[in-house]
């Protein structure tokens, strides 16, 4: 103890707090010590004494077999656990009319064989959203890390979540704005090809205005969508369904397309939202709009 330098106060706060100073210093390998050691080391020992809820032997309680997360799941992972601890988000949940969009695919098939395109309804909802972030331009923007300022983007990319055997990835499409119904649905196909065999690259990763995550193919009514920072809003899509939807004299049957939008609170509001996504569904219901 003898050898250890730290002033009087210091060694008092250790004494209350339970630290040995000279296994510390042996520890940190230098014999002066401040206050803010002690309070670290003090800091970890509370925190290592704390139970942990995944810290469990699950055997005692019948057979189990464990399986190695991917480096990749493990990252993905703790980016969702921090986007959802950092991120104070709100869902907005609303319904489009996708019978125009349907009627419009089917009178397109011809062309799409020609072509050898699949033109999908997420092509549609790409270049919808689109139009929607020129249209709400808080919506296209990030806040920076100190929070106090909102950076507008003045282009539009689109991140297009793909469910892989590896985890989920996120390629985008640059510029959808500038790009037709024919190039987008390529490139969502090129995109989601290349993402299962783990073949995107770096910088066609990452710079997305919003991401859309689509559900439709697997089912579902609605779902909470992670907003996956710095963007400050996800769209989610689940499965179409035919609605009974009142027309003024009876119940008809419509398709309509859940819309999960998940915001950050910082930045959007609700009704801000609410209008964004009324905003949106308009323009999916028409998609005569999407061609100008």
């Amino acid at each position: 103890m003898s050898d250890i330098i730290a002033a009087p106060s210091v060694r008092v706060l250790a004494q209350k707090q339970g630290v040995d100073l000279e296994v510390l210093a042996r520890t940190l390998g230098r014999q002066t010590l401040t206050r803010e050691d002690i309070l670290q080391t003090a800091k970890s020992a509370v925190a290592a004494a704390q139970p942990s809820h995944w810290d469990v032997d699950h055997s005692q309680f019948g057979p189990v077999t464990e399986e190695p997360m991917s480096r990749f799941k493990q990252v993905t992972a703790e980016n969702l656990a921090a986007a959802n601890q950092m991120i104070p988000q709100v869902t907005h949940h609303d319904r489009a009319d996708v019978s125009a969009i349907e009627a419009f695919r089917s009178d397109l098939k011809p062309e799409a064989m020609a072509r050898n395109i699949k033109l999908t309804a997420l092509a549609f909802h790409v270049k919808a959203l689109s139009h929607a972030l020129r249209d709400f331009p808080r919506f296209n923007a990030s806040l920076t890390p100190d929070g106090k300022m909102l950076v507008l983007k003045g282009y539009v990319h689109i991140g297009i979540a793909v469910d892989t055997e590896y985890g989920l990835m996120v390629p985008v499409i640059r510029n959808v704005d500038e790009k037709g119904l024919w190039q987008i649905a390529s490139e969502i196909f090129d995109l989601a090809k290349r993402a299962q065999a783990r073949k995107i690259k770096p910088e066609e990763m990452g710079g997305a205005s919003m991401t859309i995550t689509n559900l439709g193919g697997i089912g579902g009514l609605a779902f909470t969508p992670i907003v996956n920072p710095p963007e400050v809003a996800i769209l989610g899509l689940t499965r179409t369904e035919m609605t009974p939807v009142w027309n003024g004299e009876a119940f008809a049957p419509v398709p309509m397309v859940p819309l999960d939008l998940s915001y950050d609170h910082r930045v959007i509001n609700g009704a801000e939202a609410a209008r964004f996504v009324a905003h949106l569904a308009g323009l999916i219901a028409d998609p005569r709009t999407l061609l100008v």
